[in-house]
């Protein structure tokens, strides 16, 4: 039987939904993919047919990342790319990047984004490879109380801690600008919301001057993001320390961008740290140079957060 790649039609929500359950455990896709108004266009399918239902998917999710300079420009991110197990082998999903990457030439992507375990199904159509590292180590004892009062975020706080978010990253090459509907679906979707986030308050104004977001599940904990005034972050890390030992975990990970003020804070979380570095980062250049890409991806302090994931 002949396959036939095309773009998605509202119809085929349901068969769309069923692939993405049955490939993934992550309900929160389906939110995520209605986030794009135009995201009929912009998902490619591999189909059989009627009532053959849906081989194989990949998603087109435009995003403005900031450059190496910190100037938004307009990227295609991938995600959401599922094949049913009895299509895989056949060469359908690189079909459906070819697409994709028409649809991102014509609506004016500089370059192409995505994130995977398996980099081997991605190279034959361009895309390449960059490093990132995260810190890891056992888990310090408690820390006396400082200079800051540190609590669950609550929903309240939604609008301080967006704007600590776009200052911390307002030049930071490789993050995502986070439109509200980003904060209201994606942000939760991948961290959960306000109550599983802490912030830091300034003692005497009250006003919330940093933010972070921690997972305390399996095998250690895993701050994911943090945004603010450098002072607080060691005691936002001796908070998430304090978290993860009451979940009764000894180690913990860091997945954010080295720095001095990291540096400094770091012993508030761990002890006989190291770095380990990972490629998980792809990145493919449309109209941009692949020098220019290169440049974003590596530079200092170059970070695409967990929660802007596609």
């Amino acid at each position: 039987m002949t396959t036939v790649i095309r773009t998605a039609t509202p119809a085929d929500d349901p068969a769309l939904a069923a692939l993405w359950q049955r490939c993934f455990d992550a309900p929160h896709i389906t939110r995520l993919h209605a986030l794009d108004p135009d995201r009929h266009r912009h998902t490619f399918v591999a189909h059989n047919g009627p009532g053959d239902g849906i081989d194989a998917v990949v998603v087109y999710v435009p995003r403005l990342i900031r450059d190496a300079h910190g100037t938004p420009q307009r990227v295609g991110g991938i995600g959401s790319v599922a094949t049913r197990p009895e299509a895989r082998g056949r060469g359908l999903v690189r079909r459906l990047l070819a697409e994709a990457e028409r649809t991102m030439m014509a609506e004016q992507c500089a370059w192409s984004l995505l994130f995977t375990g398996t980099p081997g199904v991605y190279r034959g159509s361009g895309w390449r490879e960059f490093g990132s590292s995260h810190t890891e180590g056992m888990l310090t004892p408690p820390a006396a109380p400082g200079a800051f009062r540190v609590r669950a975020a609550m929903a309240e706080d939604a609008v301080e801690v967006a704007a600590l978010h776009h200052t911390y990253n307002a030049n930071r090459p490789l993050t995502s600008l986070r439109a509200p509907e980003d904060w209201a679906v994606r942000v939760p979707a991948w961290y959960g919301g306000p109550d599983r986030w802490l912030v830091a308050e300034d003692r005497g104004s009250g006003a919330v001057v940093g933010w972070i977001v921690a997972q305390y599940e399996g095998e250690c904990v895993e701050v994911r993001e943090c945004a603010g005034a450098p002072g607080c972050l060691g005691e936002l890390f001796a908070a998430v320390g304090e978290l993860g030992r009451a979940a009764g975990l000894s180690r913990a990970r860091v997945r954010i961008p080295d720095g001095p003020g990291v540096r400094a804070a770091l012993p508030a979380l761990l002890a006989d740290f190291r770095t380990v570095e990972e490629h998980v980062g792809m990145a493919r250049p449309l109209h941009a140079t692949a020098e220019s890409v290169r440049a974003t991806v590596t530079a200092p302090g170059a970070v695409h957060w967990y929660g802007d994931c596609f």
